[in-house]
């Protein structure tokens, strides 16, 4: 069985989606691997305390008690990889985790690091995405899973979801109908990579 290590800020919906499906027998493209490990750049993440109840290993590494970026960086690699049973993750999944990872921890999990972004990319890279889509007077928004290069949401695109964007959405309600979409199309997104491998 292959290790997937998920990386969280909050409260860790995706992450959830992600286990239910690595679960479930009877999902179709089934993950075939394991969550071996969450780990929060927040002490306060909520998604920490649902990943121990599913029984878990989680850490906290708190990036503000490092003086660069870089350094934290260096040590997230080093909780990654390798793991305690001594076998590198297939994948590392960035699963609402707020922080952007330096161009030397992209390269050493080149081509096994995934993230998920709440719009149709390449559209609407970064910040804001929802109110940015409304503003522009998008008819549809989205989300997109990738892999992650050094540049901003700009890796090659694995899968995509449309969803509507209707005359009385605001960005939270715009947001809630995209997560939910997000939650549908990023275990299938990993499960058809990790078949590929």
């Amino acid at each position: 069985m292959r290790n997937i290590v998920i990386l969280i800020s909050g409260g860790g919906s995706n992450m959830a989606a992600i286990l239910r499906a690595a679960r479930r027998d009877d999902w179709p493209g089934r993950l075939q691997a394991r969550v071996a490990r969450v780990i929060s750049n927040r002490p306060d993440a909520g998604g920490l305390a649902l990943a121990r109840d599913q029984g878990v290993d989680t850490e906290v590494l708190d990036h503000s008690t490092f003086g660069s970026r870089e350094a934290f960086d260096a040590e997230l690699a080093a909780r990654i990889e390798p793991l305690d049973t001594g076998q590198a993750p297939a994948l590392v999944v960035l699963a609402g985790f707020m922080r952007v990872l330096g161009p030397d921890f992209v390269r050493r999990f080149s081509g096994r690091l995934l993230n998920i972004h709440p719009s149709l990319l390449p559209a609407f890279a970064g910040l804001h995405t929802h109110q940015r889509a409304i503003d522009a007077g998008c008819r549809f928004a989205g989300a997109t899973v990738h892999h992650v290069t050094a540049q901003l949401d700009a890796g090659p695109i694995l899968e995509q979801a449309v969803v509507p964007i209707l005359p009385q959405d605001d960005a939270a309600t715009l947001a809630a109908r995209v997560l939910s979409q997000e939650h549908r199309i990023y275990p299938r997104a990993i499960a058809r990579l990790l078949s590929e491998k």
